[in-house]
Order: structure tokens, then sequence, then C-alpha cells
């Protein structure tokens, strides 16, 4: 019966062993599968005389090849990855609405801006003013555009992380499942290695939404935690993760990951100790990227409004009545704030915009310092009137209600700039193509004095006043008197400024000196001389509507020829407007293309990572088609040895008959 039970204990031996192998040819492309091997173990020997003689051969256990620390490091760098290749894919998107050509953005601009060329040839011309309006409506359009395929973007992404958000739910309510099932099968007193297979497939898909951190426990489950220290499985227990608006700044349209316990109140989590997964990588690009670009779109939208609808007011129409805005713009913002601080902001000079959120941050009531998003740079004031007198990068923070210590109070100045913009001067009798002054020089003159230009430019804001550049009119000569430049021929050449609408005349200034080219600004106007007076050579500058100038102002153009020198305004970060669009797209490509880089530096991390592990835990179908020859032979060897051992029992039942 000794070489019956041999031969038996090594045929259930070999069978297990060749369903193993089969098990893993089966399985050599099932996701998450470690490769396993039989462990066998000899009987222990039975005492005779003779010695211990064998009892054969056992299977002691199924063994799974694997790695804990590779199996978490491949998790983990898979997880950084899939962050990093979704922000990717979505910054890709963006810099596709950041295009140029001829039918972007930056076009518009530049064909809007061009066309005042032709009013500047041809003021009368009702075709070419009709042209500018045209190109400035277009623009408008293209503007707002561009903000709704970035509010469409924004949808998308909102969309993805909720449909991530559910699916990490239903993952982590398999996995606390699976940990039940293995908790339940550790008595058993072998490991349950399909089931440790499918929680470590799970714990990987998991982590390409959301990285998380294990912590095995003594029961045999594993628990699963999110951005530091949040259990997202304990033992059976599952939580839950849901999308939804930031609480911190109420009204921002900001959103945030939170995360729920069953039967408690669910938690922001902190985007900073998130770390890799999609729905983080998402979560950036909208906070920073996304932002970015509609605080570039907005500023660009608002910048060029702006200045655009200064100038216009600074003219006069082809009726001879003042310019009126070319565009419709946000005038003011409100603080976000889940506190009781109450404030507005808003904007003084386009030309120092940032492209970029800010948050008030108070250390008392009244007085803290205001962030700039973007780089972190700081403002500190001490009183909600130091505050409002102080321009922060063209735009005046007003506090109308204290806050309290601690308190974040949001801005987001140029979120919603580009999306509302609406072209509102449609009758090109209404363009301001003319100054409101007119210059004449004095018929007595004998220099070569020779008039360059004559603009409008706007007067300084009051102190206490705050509005946009430009906004406030050109003081107009009075009709009839004008102002007088005197000159003296010197040395040096000096001019004298004289109101001659008072009797005698009032000296508005006196012996200024003179350099030809060189602009002369007096009451919100400006003036270029070439040339060498003589002592006594004058030059009036009047109202342009004066009855002695006639309807001359309706064939000037110097608001037109301002309007078009707007072009070279550095506008943009020291980009000139016609300039501004390729900076924004050189801002969103750097982006791009570092976003790029990452995600094909961590995809090589993470592949480099999965192929070690691979190595040890992977089906290696040569290997295993060698393991069912060997074991295959060994299991004829076996079953030789039964029929061998049957047929010495069976001689030696004839014998002994």
């Amino acid at each position: 019966m000794g070489l019956l039970n041999v031969g038996a204990h090594a045929l259930l031996a070999n069978q297990v062993a060749l369903q193993t192998a089969g098990n893993d040819i089966a399985n050599v492309n099932t996701p998450g599968h470690s490769r396993q091997s039989v462990v066998l173990q000899t009987v222990p020997g039975r005492f005779t005389s003779l010695g211990y003689i064998g009892q054969g051969v056992a299977v002691q256990t199924i063994l799974r090849h694997q790695s804990e620390l590779l199996t978490r490091q491949s998790a983990a760098a898979a997880s950084v990855q899939s962050a990093d290749a979704a922000r990717a894919q979505r910054l890709s998107q963006l810099q596709e609405i950041f295009s140029g050509g001829t039918n972007g953005l930056g076009a518009a601009i530049n064909d809007a801006l061009n066309a005042f060329a032709d009013v500047v040839s041809a003021p009368t011309d009702i075709s070419a003013r009709t042209l500018v309006l045209t190109r400035l409506d277009e623009t408008a359009a293209r503007m707002r555009s561009a903000a709704l395929r970035l509010d469409d973007l924004q949808d998308d992404v909102r969309q993805q992380l909720q449909s991530s958000a559910t699916a990490v739910n239903a993952l982590v309510t398999q996995m606390a499942d699976v940990n039940r099932q293995i908790a339940l099968a550790k008595g058993n007193g072998q490991p349950p290695n399909d089931l440790l297979d499918q929680r470590e497939q799970i714990i990987r898909d998991i982590n390409q939404y959301v990285q998380t951190t294990q912590l095995p426990a003594d029961d045999g489950t594993v628990g699963l935690f999110v951005a530091g220290s949040q259990p997202l499985v304990l033992g059976s227990t599952a939580a839950k993760l849901s999308i939804g608006p930031a609480t911190e700044f109420p009204g921002s349209d900001r959103i945030g990951l939170f995360f729920e316990l069953p039967g408690a109140r669910a938690n922001a989590l902190d985007a900073q100790l998130l770390g890799g997964g999609s729905i983080p990588g998402l979560l950036r690009f909208e906070a920073n990227d996304l932002s970015t670009g509609r605080n570039l779109l907005g500023r660009m939208a608002l910048a060029t409004g702006q200045v655009l609808n200064g100038q216009q007011r600074l003219g006069r129409t082809l009726d001879g009545a003042p310019g009126s805005d070319l565009f419709a713009l946000p005038t003011e913002i409100p603080g976000r704030s889940a506190g009781p601080g109450v404030a507005t902001l808003s904007f003084s000079d386009p030309t120092r915009f940032a492209a970029s959120d800010y948050e008030i941050r108070f250390t008392t009531a009244t007085s803290g310092q205001v962030v700039r998003l973007s780089d972190g740079q700081s403002t500190p004031f001490a009183s909600a009137a130091q505050l409002a007198g102080r321009p922060i990068d063209g735009l005046v923070f007003n506090l109308r209600t204290p806050g309290v210590p601690g308190e974040r109070m949001l801005f987001q100045p140029f979120r919603t700039a580009a999306g509302e913009i609406q072209a509102l001067v449609h009758a090109p009798r209404d363009l301001a193509a003319a100054n409101p002054v007119n210059a004449a020089m004095g018929t007595a003159n004998g220099g070569t004095l020779q008039l360059l230009g004559l603009r409008a430019t706007g007067l300084p804001n009051p102190p206490g006043l705050v509005l946009p550049a430009r906004a406030n009119p050109a003081a107009t000569p009075p009709v009839p008197g004008g102002v007088l430049l005197r000159f003296n021929a010197g040395p040096p050449t000096t001019y004298d400024v004289l109101d001659q609408a008072t009797v005698p005349a009032t000296a508005l200034a006196a012996a200024q000196p003179y350099l030809s080219g060189a602009p002369i600004s007096v009451q919100g106007w400006e003036i270029r001389l070439q040339g060498t007076p003589h002592t006594g050579d004058t030059l009036v500058v009047g109202n342009a509507l004066d009855a002695q100038y006639g309807d001359a102002f309706t064939r000037d153009a110097g608001n037109a020829q301002a309007l078009l020198a707007l072009r070279d305004l550095k506008l943009f970060d020291e980009a000139t407007l016609s300039d501004g669009h390729a900076s924004a797209i050189a801002q969103i490509g750097t982006r791009t293309q570092s976003a790029q880089l990452a995600a094909d530096l961590s995809a090589g991390i993470a592949a480099s990572l999965e192929r070690e592990r691979s190595a040890i835990s992977g089906v290696n179908l040569d290997e295993e088609a060698a393991k069912l020859i060997q074991y295959q032979q060994a299991y004829q060897a076996a079953a030789k040895m039964v029929q061998i051992a049957q047929n010495i029992f069976d001689t030696l039942l004839q014998d002994m008959g």
C-alpha cells in the first residue's frame, strides 16, 4: 500500500501543478492576475526497522508571485502619469481656443484697428466708417465665441470629474466587499490568491482616478486613504467622493472634491494633498490653467475695450457730438467670501492689468494684504481708505463692510469680461473720428513752425475719483478765444500758454521749453510741432465746433489717428495691443508644452515600474509551457508508479489465493 500511496500523492500533486500552470496560461491576459506556482513538500517518512521510508509528496500551498514594494510604486507612478496625461490633454484643447491665423481673435483685433486707416484717409467716407464698426462688432463676437468655447471646455471637464467620482465610488464599494471576503477566507489557513489579485487591481484602478495610500490590517483587509489621512476604504466600510461647488468662496464658480463617510457630512479635500490621478489633474487644470486662459482672454477684452472706449469718448462724431462707448464692459466686480466682509473691485488703468485672480486676506477687520494669485505677490494695507486709494495692477479694491481676522475674499476681475463684451456703436456717423480741438497758425508768423499732429489725450483723474484711463474728456478750449501758444526764439526757445477766454488772457504756463517734434500737452490735448519759431509767432488751439472753423471738424481725423495709434500701446505685460493675442498664445503654448513633457516623463517612469512589476507577477507563456511538459512527464511517471503498485498487488493476491 505504501507504493500506491506514494503514487497517489504524486498524481495529486502533479495534477494540481498542471492545473495551476493551466490557470496561469488561461489568465495571461486577465488584468491584475499574478503568476502562481505550486509549493511542494515531502510527506514525513514512516519509521521502520529498516529506517524511515518516504511517504511521497504533498502540496503545501499555491504561491502568488508579487512584490509589495513594486506593486505600490507602480500604482503610484501610474497615478501621477494619469494626472499629467489628463492635464496635458485638456491643455491641448485650451491651446486650440487660443489659435492664431486669419480666423483667430488676434487677426480680428488687428483688422479692426487697421480699418481706422481708411477713416484717417477719408473721414467723411461712410463706407470706411461702416467697415470699422463691422470689424469692431466681429472682434466682440470672436471674444464671446472664445469665452463660450472656454465654458464648453469647463463643462466637459466637470462632466468627466463627475463620472470619475462615480467610477471611484463603484470601485471602493467593490474593494470593501473584496476586503470582507478576504477576511472571511483568512480563517481557512491559505491565502485567497484570486481575491488578493482582484483587490490589487481595484487599487490600481482607483489610483488612475485619485492617488491612494494603503495600510494592511491584521485581519487581512487593506485600508485605503486619500489626501493623506481620509479613509476611503476601511475594512468593509466604503466612503464616497463627490464633486461640488467650493465652500470657501461661495458664488465664485469654483469646485472641489468632497469626502463623505457613511452617516457623516461631506468635507472638502485639500487639493494640495491629493497627489496624482485624473481627478486631481483635472481639478488643477480648471483651477490654474483654465483660469489663466479666462484671465488672459478677459484681460484682452477688458483692456482693449477700455482704451478704445476712452479714446472714442475724446473725439467728435460726424454730427459734432461727443463720442460714446464702442463696447459694453463690466465696471465693477464683487468679492466672494464665506465671511461677513463685503468689497467690490473697479478698474483704473488697463495698461497695468495682470492676468490673475486676487485675494484679500484679512489680519484685522480693515487691514491685511491683497495677494495676486498668479505669482503670490502681496500688497499690505492698513485701512479701507488706504486700500481704496492705492490701485494695484490697475485695479481698485473698495471695502464696503469690514471682514474678520483670517477671512479670505476672492476677486475674479476678468472672468466674465470676454463673455459679456458687446459692440454699442452701429451708426457710422457716431464714430468719433474728429478731434474736439482745432489748431491754426498765426497769420503773421515768420518762423518755420509746422503742425505735425493734434490729438485729445484726456485729463488725469481728480483726487479720489477712479475712472478708466482716458475716461475724462479733454477740456476743449472755450469759444471764441481758445488757447494761445506764443513763442520766444530765445535762446533758449520757449513758449507761453494763455487762455484767451478771459480779458486779459490768463497765463496757464510761462516760459516752457520748446523742442521741435516733442509733444506739448495742455488741458487734455496734445500737439506736436516741428521747425523753429520766431519771437512773437503764435498758434491758437480752439474748440473744433467754434463757428469760425465751420464744418472743418467733419473732415478732421485726428481722433481716428489716435485710435489707429493704439496698435502700438503697451497694454499686455509690455506687449502692444496688436501683439496681445500672440502673447496669450505664447503663454498657453508654453504651459501646454511643459505639461506634455511632464506627461511623457511620467509615462516613461510608470511604464518602467510596470515592467519591473510584471517581471515578477506577469505570466510568461514560454515558461508555463515548459512547466506543462515537466508536470505532464511527472504525472505520467506517477501514473506508471500506481500501475506498477496495482500489478504488484494483483500478483500478490493471486499468489496468496
